[in-house]
Parts: C-alpha cells; sequence; structure tokens
C-alpha cells in the first residue's frame, strides 16, 4: 500500500494579513493528482487540519471539499486533530464520515483502536491515530502512575497501541502523532506546546511500528527511515523560506516498509527577507527577481525614514513585513537594558533613549530641550504623595445627597 503522508495544512490562515485560501486550494488539487498518479491508497493527514479552534467558513468548506475529493478518489483518509484543532469541533460528524472512508480521530479515547485496511498483498495494516494530547487534560484518562508532560503520555498512549498490535499477529502498523519529537527542527509558525518549559519527547518513546508520520513542526524531516515529519504545505513564516514543501509516500506490505519519497507540493508564491538601506532596496538590479515575492525588508538607514513601507510596496507589491534596524552602537548595544543604565542620571538616560530610538545622536539645542524636561520633572511634587494628601482631606467630610443620588 501507497501512504501518502501530509500535515498541518492550517486551513485558513493569513500571512502577515495576506489570506492564504487560494494557495491552500491550489495544494488540496495538488494532493488529489498525487493520490491519481501515485495510487495512493492511505492519505495519512497528521494535525492541524484548521488553523484555529473556530475556523472560518472558507476554511471549513475547503475542508469539507478536500475530504470529499479524496474520499471519492478511492484512497482511505485518516484524520488527527493537532493543538491548532478545535478537537471536538473537527470530530464532529466522525462516525458517519468513517463509513465514507475518511476517518478523523480527536478523542485520544480511541487511540489504540487502530483503523484496519486491508493490504494488496493479503495482509492487514492497523493505523493508531494518535491526537495531539494536551498532558493536563489527557492525564485522568490515562490512569494512575502516569507522569506529567508530553513524554509521559505519549509514551502512554503508544504502550496501549503496541499492546493492541500484539494481539494482532503479522499486521503491520502505522502511527500519526502530533507532537514535538526531539531531533526535529522548529520554525517561528508552530505554536510553543511546552509544558513546565518542556516540549519535546525523545525518538525512543516511537519504536515498535512501520512507519510514524508526524506533525507539529512546519519543515519536512527525517528523524529515522521509518519516523518522519512532512512538515507544512505552505510556508507560514519567513523562517521557512528555504523549506521545500510536500509530502511523503511510503510504501508498505506484508513484508514491512518498503521505499519513501519525498513529492513537492506548489509553491505558491516564494519567500526572501533583504536588508540595507532604503535607496538600495529601492534602486539596486540586485533585488529585480523579488517582484512576486512575499518580502521581508529590514531597512538599515541611520535615522527612520517617513512612510517607508509605502516606499518599498511601489517596487514589492507584496511586501508584508518592514523593521527599521540601524547598525548596532558598538559593544553597548549587546549589553542588557539594566547594565546600560547602571550609574546613569535621568538625563543621560533620556539622551540614551532618545538616540536609540532614533539611531542618531542628540543635538545640542535638542539636548537643551531635554536638560529643561527633566530639570521641570524635578520640580513636579510627587503625584502619589498628592494625590493621597487630597483623598486623607476629603475622606472623613459627608458627600451631599445631591451626589450620593
Amino acid at each position: 500500500m501507497r501512504i501518502l503522508h501530509t500535515s498541518d495544512w492550517h486551513l485558513g490562515r493569513f500571512f502577515h494579513r495576506v489570506d492564504l485560501i487560494r494557495a491552500q486550494a491550489a495544494f488540496v488539487d495538488h494532493l488529489l493528482d498525487v493520490v491519481l498518479a501515485e495510487g495512493i491508497g492511505l492519505v495519512a493527514v497528521a494535525g492541524d487540519v484548521y488553523d484555529r479552534a473556530l475556523p472560518g467558513v472558507d476554511a471549513v468548506s475547503l475542508c469539507d471539499d478536500a475530504f470529499a475529493r479524496l474520499a471519492d478518489a478511492g484512497a482511505a483518509v485518516v484524520v488527527i486533530s493537532g493543538n491548532h484543532d478545535s478537537a471536538a469541533r473537527l470530530g464532529f460528524g466522525s462516525r458517519l464520515m468513517a463509513h465514507a472512508g475518511v476517518h478523523v480521530r480527536s478523542d485520544p479515547r480511541r487511540a489504540a483502536e487502530p483503523v484496519l485496511l486491508p493490504l494488496p498483498d493479503g495482509g492487514q495494516l492497523a493505523v493508531y491515530a494518535v491526537p495531539y494530547l494536551e498532558p493536563d487534560a489527557v492525564r485522568p484518562m490515562m490512569g494512575a502512575g502516569v507522569g506529567r508532560g508530553h513524554e509521559a503520555v505519549l509514551a502512554a498512549m503508544l504502550a496501549r497501541c503496541r499492546q493492541d498490535l500484539a494481539g494482532r499477529p503479522g499486521a503491520r502498523a502505522v502511527v500519526l502523532a502530533h507532537a514535538f519529537v526531539r531531533g526535529g527542527e522548529a520554525s517561528e509558525s508552530e505554536r510553543d506546546i511546552s509544558v513546565g518549559g518542556v516540549s519535546d519527547v525523545p525518538l525512543g518513546v516511537l519504536d515498535g511500528f512501520d512507519y510514524v508520520a508526524l506533525g507539529h513542526l512546519h519543515g519536512r524531516s527525517r528523524l529515522a527511515e521509518s519516523v518522519r515529519y512532512s512538515g507544512s504545505p505552505l510556508a507560514y513564516s519567513f523562517s521557512e523560506q528555504h523549506h521545500v514543501k510536500g509530502s511523503w509516500i511510503a510504501d508498505i506490505s506484508s513484508a514491512g516498509l518498503g521505499r519513501v519519497e519525498f513529492v513537492a507540493s506548489p509553491v505558491g508564491r516564494p519567500l526572501a527577507a533583504i536588508t540595507g538601506l532604503l535607496d538600495d532596496v529601492l534602486r539596486s538590479s540586485e533585488y529585480d527577481g523579488y517582484a512576486d515575492h512575499f518580502l521581508s525588508v529590514t531597512l538599515t538607514d541611520v535615522g527612520r525614514v517617513d512612510d517607508a513601507m509605502t516606499r518599498v510596496q511601489r517596487r514589492f507589491p507584496h511586501a508584508v513585513h518592514l523593521e527599521w534596524r540601524p547598525p548596532a552602537a558598538g559593544a553597548g548595544a549587546l549589553r542588557s537594558y539594566q547594565e546600560r543604565v547602571a550609574g546613569k542620571g535621568a538625563l543621560e538616560i533620556t539622551r540614551d533613549f532618545v538616540e536609540h530610538a532614533r539611531g542618531s545622536a542628540v543635538s545640542v539645542s535638542e539636548g537643551a530641550l531635554l536638560v529643561d524636561a527633566v530639570e521641570r520633572e524635578r520640580q513636579v511634587p510627587d503625584k502619589a504623595l498628592v494625590d493621597s494628601a487630597a483623598i486623607a482631606d476629603v475622606s472623613d467630610q459627608p458627600l451631599p445627597l445631591a451626589e450620593i443620588a
């Protein structure tokens, strides 16, 4: 059987306020093409189908279309909920969808109940669909002795899966899981799932299965021959600009795991990040190829430039992020705030702040204004003391009847 491993669709996601639903719909079209062209028997969707717990109408419509078309193409579909999904909402109607070959598993209590599929050579494939396990929410249903944290609950759940598999002699096993497994590389677009400062689980927790289809991390990776992240189908942060997006195709027979290959998905709009002076960004031929890119621009001008984003977007219509990062003012820029202000008076701290925020030195006339402002502030009585004295003066006086009314 050919298995198509995909995850982290994040339907309904925006990229810096740009709606990605069209690019996501193009990915669904691509997925159907792969299923038909490669003779896929099982599509494994390893969580984060939606980008948020309450997805928009367009996202729900696209998900419905994707599931229906995959089922019509003749592939079995197994889907788990991720940490972005609402497990209850994603799982609505799952028992009815199962009759059409779309198995949505979002209830942890069913994780050790596999979806059983016949292998073309006469064997049986047990697909264990382990949704995202929120440790504190899952522990009460796991029984006594299960520790706190991701490693403890996932290990306990997979132990249940292995126990079930032991009662199915000769069966091959695939696991879908949504977790941060040690060895995977995070990007800026995943939501933090740490508990007590720990978010990852060791690779050994996943031993004992023919293939493990992971979701959560947005970059594809091979942690072991049989343990992989497919990554997200589109880039959802500029930290992913060099990712190659797509899905894994894994062949499984009664003899076990065979060939695993990667199939790239459509890029959508490519990403790029450039750094430099505004004049160079606007005029340099070095950036001629970025007109169609989602662009992140970091300006290094010493002083802030008025209307910079509008000017950048005249050349690059899809520039979506702009920041200003002037050259660091020596080694002092690397010190903490507490270290920079230690031993300084109010005037010096004020001057330093203005120079840091503006990126240029305070002039003589500006310095005089700062001196005057600081001196005026020093002459104002402590407001807290004034307020408390005023309260004390009136606290014992009865209010007029008109004010009480």
